[in-house]
């Protein structure tokens, strides 16, 4: 019997269907030989600092760097009752193997893996990797199972990155909290560097300096013809008055045949791109709306990086592209003969091949499909349909013109094949998309021209214009900025770096929203406040996008088996320790910068000094040793104390009597008393309320008779 471990309950249920595994059991299925059962995410983590050593629980300068000579994990507690069942299904009599069928990537891989190790199991392991959630991959993917092994590799890519996102983030975090005090300064392997481009830019949208620029026109014969950038607005009224009912020469025409070739198909980045462009989707929902497409069987894996298919597939991309026109976009057929070769290259795919539909939209309704759902799988399709269609091919003409011996230039295009973009004007349409149409007009047809001809100038004018600042971040540009950190200079044939990977991107961008140090704006990505403070005062080597994405890289060369897991570990452990050796203090002003405005609750009944909102309680800034926090045991809430600091009846709930029964009770202050006790032989002593105590009344309800 095999047991059989998938990443869902939904996934699960699928592959059990398929299996004959239909015996519903706690926690799994059960059937035909197989056991079929599901992680729920990540069941087992990394330990946290204090696990290891006790000085580790402490955020101080002195407890840095933290680096674990031997990594320790433990079973999540929400998710503890599942990694009991899973634990003793492998270590069940009847289990002669184990099937790792968690999502076939890099923390598909670490989620099973983490698990199977914390449950000591050692029975043979074998690798379910499959694309699609279809019935027929399923069965496929069953009956070529790998064997475990063979994954080992990218494995040790997944746990490197989990173990040097730990290293960067827990050392860097309390580095930096610790130096510059108030709160917590998140820095991440990732996140950082990303927020970083984020900053960049806006430094350079704040620091651009509008300038003004003129162009003068001439118009005659449908022409609007148009000069240089002109700076001084005279000069331009000069020029364009020279010409006013003058006579113009082209002077030169030149016409050339373009073409704009079909896109790639989807890999995850570009799909959340065009998704957040079109429907302003964020990262993040168009992963889960194409996840539970998955999980529908209604597309292909959505966690890739590869733009093809492999070369097998010629056969099932025709068959998909004929269930499009049947049962997705178009109520008939039109004339379509689709080039599949274009999209076929087993060497760009890795792990998974380009996103596509798959033959289940013919079998299912797709009126009860979620409307958001419904826009990702129809981008999907006209992807599909673009991606084979053929070339769009246009006529471009440049003329220049004379006039009182200053240069004119005009452009025009005319389509005279709209090829694969009819698919895409047809979906647009649709649609009804929301994408920005501050684009430059489209160019429109040019009468005809020709050299030497003479043009009567019927009108002028002068335009004015203004340079424009760098636009900022659209979840749309920063994919795309995420995606070529590092291969800037690069050509689109490089394998890609990036910060990131397409799985993981949309996390790292909810996460810098999360904690505040980047907020949305319609679909601007705008840096905050704390995140400009933050990145200024960080340094390259934990922010740069490019050793970052050189990182990344590696971790793609760890997973091929062309670098050692102890190298890279070793360069990350090194960074972390230089950086804490490097930086160990601040001034005085710079721990300003985060220093956080503390809320005044009123005024200390023992000295007169402000009684402020802390971390721990309420406290007096002067330190006089008034307790203003807790009355009895019980901690007081910032209205309680404000309550109290203002000389008002507050009422106290769950006080204990020295007979150990509850009671709520009224507190009204009257004066300051001192106080004196000893704790682990040692003298306590401080100041506190002096208050008389006045009880609710209660309702006699008598006895029943």
């Amino acid at each position: 019997m095999e047991l059989v471990i998938a990443e869902k309950p939904s996934v699960a249920q699928s592959i059990a269907a398929v299996l004959g595994a239909t015996q519903r059991k706690d926690g799994y299925l059960e059937g035909n030989e197989y056991l079929v059962s599901w992680c729920v995410g990540h069941l087992v983590e990394l330990a946290q600092p204090e696990s290891y050593e006790e000085a580790w629980k402490k955020w101080s300068y002195e407890s840095l760097p933290i680096i674990p000579q031997e990594w320790q994990h433990e079973v999540k507690s929400d998710t503890k009752a599942q990694y009991q069942i899973l634990k003793k299904l492998m270590h069940d009599d009847r289990v002669d193997a184990v099937v790792c069928a968690t999502d076939a990537g890099r923390e598909g891989e670490l989620i099973f893996r983490l698990t199977y190790n914390m449950a000591g199991c050692r029975k043979p392991m074998k690798r379910l990797w499959i694309s699609s959630m279809e019935e027929s991959a399923i069965r496929d993917g069953f009956h070529n199972l790998r064997p475990g092994s063979d994954y080992d590799n990218l494995y040790h890519s997944a746990l490197c990155r989990q173990e040097a996102d730990w290293l960067v983030g827990i050392n860097g975090t309390r580095l930096f909290t610790v130096l510059y005090g108030g709160k917590a300064l998140k820095v991440g392997r990732v996140q950082t560097p990303t927020l970083a481009m984020l900053v960049d830019r806006e430094s350079k949208i704040m620091n651009f300096k509008k300038e003004a620029y003129y162009m003068a026109h001439i118009m005659g014969n449908g022409l609007d013809a148009v000069s240089e950038h002109i700076s001084d607005k005279t000069e331009a009224e000069r020029i364009a008055g020279a010409c006013e009912n003058g006579q113009a020469l082209v002077t030169s025409v030149v016409k050339e045949e373009k073409w704009v070739a079909p896109p790639k198909l989807y890999d995850l980045t570009t799909l959340q791109r065009d998704a957040n462009r079109l429907f302003g989707f964020t990262a993040k929902q168009t992963l889960e709306y194409t996840q539970s497409l998955y999980e529908k069987k209604l597309v292909t894996y959505p966690r890739t990086d590869s733009q093809y298919l492999s070369d097998d597939m010629e056969g099932t991309a025709k068959n998909v592209i004929e269930a499009i026109f049947n049962s997705l976009l178009f109520e008939q057929n039109i004339m379509f003969n689709p080039d599949i070769k274009r999209i076929l290259n087993s060497k760009k795919v890795t792990d998974h091949h380009a996103i596509i539909p798959t033959m289940e939209i013919i079998k299912q309704d797709l009126k009860a499909i979620p409307e958001s759902e419904m826009k990702i799988l129809s981008l999907c399709a006209n992807r599909l349909l673009c991606a084979t269609g053929e070339k769009h091919i246009y006529n471009s003409t440049k003329a220049v013109i004379t006039c009182n011996n200053t240069v004119f230039k005009v452009s025009g295009k005319e389509v005279w094949k709209n090829g694969w973009k009819e698919f895409e004007d047809f979906f647009k349409n649709s649609y009804k998309t929301a994408e920005d149409k501050s684009d430059a007009e489209e160019e429109k047809k040019l009468p005809e021209l020709h050299e030497g001809m003479m043009i009567a100038v019927e009108q002028t004018k002068v335009s004015e214009h203004f340079t424009q600042p760098p636009k900022h971040y659209t979840e749309d540009s920063l994919l795309s900025a995420m995606e070529r950190a590092g291969a800037e200079d690069m050509g689109d044939e490089v394998e890609r770096k990036g910060l990131g990977t397409p799985a993981t991107r949309a996390d790292i961008i909810e996460k810098l929203v999360k904690d505040g140090f980047v907020k949305r704006e319609k679909k601007q990505m705008i840096p905050t406040e704390n995140g400009i403070k933050l990145i200024t005062v960080l340094p390259d080597v934990v922010k740069s996008p490019k050793l970052t994405a050189d990182w990344e890289n590696a971790l793609t060369l760890v997973a091929k088996g062309e670098m050692e897991r102890e190298d890279f570990m070793a360069d990350i452990e090194t960074m972390v320790s230089d950086l804490i050796h490097t930086y160990h203090e601040v001034s005085d002003e710079q721990k300003k910068m985060f220093a956080q405005e503390q809320k005044v609750l009123g005024k200390c009944p023992n000295c007169g000094g402000e009684v402020v909102k802390g971390k721990y309680g309420a406290f007096c800034k002067n330190k006089c040793g008034m307790n203003v926090s807790r009355i009895m045991g019980v901690s007081l809430s910032d209205e309680q104390v404000e309550s109290l600091l203002d000389g008002k009846k507050t009422l106290l709930k769950g006080l204990t009597s020295k007979a150990g029964k509850k009671y709520d009770a009224y507190i009204i202050p009257s004066g300051t008393e001192e106080y004196h006790y000893t704790k682990d032989g040692e003298e306590k002593s401080g100041v506190q309320f002096k208050f008389v105590m006045e009880f609710p009344n209660k309702k006699f309800t008598g006895k029943k008779k």
